[in-house]
C-alpha cells in the first residue's frame, strides 16, 4: 500500500528534487532551499520552525496522541562547491555549485514521506519530527541543531536517516549494524626550531628535521598503539616551512586529520599524540604546539533500530534487495550527533542504474541518481515510522 502511495507521488517528487538540484546552496547559506521546504510544508499543512541553527527547518506531524512517542526523520540540505558536468535539463544554475552528494534527493524523500504521513496522521499513536539540517558537508549542522533543541518539545525517542548510494542498484538498500562512519579531528601542528646557515646546522635547531621525525613518530601511534582489529588513520595533508634552500628552517606548519571508529580509541590516540609531540620535539631541542579541533563524532547505529530498517526493507522490497554493509567507512557523517543522543539508524538507499549511465560516485561532477529511488526512499521512511509505532 505505502509503496503504491509513494509511486503515485513520483512525478511530484521528481519535480521537487530537480528544483532543489537546479539551485544548490552551500552550507549555512541554504536560504532559498529553506524557503522552498517551508513552502512545501505549508502546502501540506505541517507546522514548522525555520531558521533553526541558521538555515535549518524543524517540522512536526502530530498523531492522535501528542503525548506518545516521537520519532525523527532527518535530511541534510547543503550542496558542494563542484561544477556540474551532467548535460540534463535540471543542471545546476549556480556556477561552481552542485548537489553532488544527493542531499537534493534526501530533502525530497523527506517531503514525500511527510506528505504520506500527514494524510494518515490520525493513525499515528505519537509524533513524527522532520529535521531538515544544514551544513552536513562543512561545519556539521547537526550539532547546532541539537543545541537549538531540535530533539526537544516533544522529546525525540528515536531518529532515522538515509543516504543515497551510487554503489547500490536502485531498488535496494544497505544496512550496517554498529559502527558505520568515523569520527574526525582536525590537526594543526606548529614546530619551532632555531634558524641558522645551512652550512652550520649545529648552530641551530632544524624545524624541518623535527617535523619529519614527528610525522614518522605519529604514524607509529596507529601501527603500534592501536589494536590491529581497530581502525585509526592519522594523515598530514599539508606541510609548509623554510624560507631559503641554504637556511635551516626555524618554523614548520602542518595540517592534518585523524579518523577513528571507536570513541575510546579516539581518546587514546589523541592522548598519545599530545605526548609524542611534546617529547619528540623536546628530545630534538625544539618546541611545538598541537591544536586539535574536534570534528564529527563516530556514527554508531543502534542494533534494534537497524533491525527495524532491515525488516522494513525485506517487507517492502524483498529479502534479496537488502544487503548488509560489510565494513564501516572512515568518512564522516554528522547524523552521528543525533544518533549519539537517541537510538538511531542510518542506512543506504540504492540509486545506481548502469543501463542509464548512472554510475558515478558522490562528490564528482557527474553524480546523478535514478529518480525511482525517491519513491522507494519515501516509502521506506513511512514504513519505518509505522513499524516504530507498530502500525501495519
Amino acid at each position: 500500500m505505502v509503496k503504491k502511495e509513494a509511486e503515485q507521488l513520483l512525478a511530484w517528487l521528481s519535480q521537487v528534487r530537480q528544483d532543489f538540484h537546479m539551485y544548490p546552496e552551500l552550507g549555512m547559506n541554504e536560504y532559498r532551499t529553506m524557503d522552498k521546504i517551508t513552502e512545501y510544508l505549508d502546502d501540506l499543512g505541517i507546522p514548522f520552525e525555520k531558521n533553526v541553527a541558521n538555515t535549518g527547518v524543524v517540522a512536526l506531524i502530530e498523531g492522535n496522541n501528542p503525548n506518545g512517542k516521537t520519532v525523527a526523520l532527518r535530511a541534510d540540505m547543503d550542496a558542494l562547491p563542484i561544477q556540474e558536468a551532467n548535460d540534463v535539463p535540471y543542471r545546476s544554475k549556480h556556477e561552481g555549485k552542485m548537489h553532488a552528494c544527493g542531499h537534493d534527493a534526501h530533502m525530497t524523500i523527506l517531503l514525500g514521506a511527510a506528505s504520506i504521513l500527514t494524510s494518515s496522521r490520525k493513525q499515528l499513536p505519537g509524533n513524527v519530527k522532520l529535521l531538515f539540517q544544514p551544513a552536513e558537508e562543512t561545519v556539521g549542522g547537526a550539532k547546532p541543531m541539537l543545541q537549538a533543541g531540535a530533539l526537544k518539545n516533544p522529546d525525540v525517542d528515536a531518529v532515522l536517516g538515509l543516504h543515497v548510494a551510487p554503489e547500490l542498484p536502485v531498488g535496494t538498500i544497505g544496512v550496517k549494524y554498529g559502527q558505520m562512519n568515523a569520527s574526525s579531528d582536525a590537526l594543526y601542528l606548529t614546530v619551532r626550531g632555531e634558524g641558522t646557515h645551512a652550512a652550520y646546522p649545529s648552530g641551530g635547531k632544524d624545524a624541518i628535521v623535527i617535523a619529519a621525525q614527528l610525522i614518522s613518530s605519529l604514524q607509529t601511534i596507529v601501527s603500534r598503539n592501536v589494536d590491529a582489529r581497530q581502525s585509526a588513520v592519522v594523515t598530514f595533508g599539508t606541510i609548509e616551512g623554510g624560507t631559503q634552500p641554504n637556511i635551516v628552517a626555524d618554523k614548520v606548519d602542518l595540517q592534518g586529520t585523524m579518523r577513528t571508529l571507536d570513541p575510546a580509541v579516539r581518546e587514546d590516540v589523541l592522548a598519545r599524540m599530545k605526548e609524542t609531540v611534546e617529547y619528540v620535539t623536546k628530545g630534538l631541542g625544539g618546541r611545538a604546539e598541537l591544536e586539535i579541533e574536534p570534528g564529527y563524532t563516530a556514527l554508531i547505529n543502534n542494533d534494534e533500530m537497524v533491525d527495524l530498517v532491515k525488516n522494513t526493507g525485506v517487507t517492502l522490497l524483498g529479502s534479496d534487495k537488502v544487503t548488509t554493509i560489510p565494513r564501516p567507512s572512515l568518512g564522516v557523517e554528522d547524523f552521528s550527533f543525533f544518533a549519539a543522543e537517541v537510538p538511531g539508524a542510518f542506512y543506504r538507499l540504492g540509486v545506481r542504474n548502469e543501463d542509464r549511465g548512472i554510475v558515478h560516485g558522490g562528490h564528482t561532477p557527474r553524480f546523478n541518481i535514478d529518480e525511482r529511488a525517491l519513491a522507494i526512499g519515501a516509502a521506506m521512511q513511512v514504513s519505518n515510522v509505522r513499524s516504530f509505532f507498530s502500525i501495519s
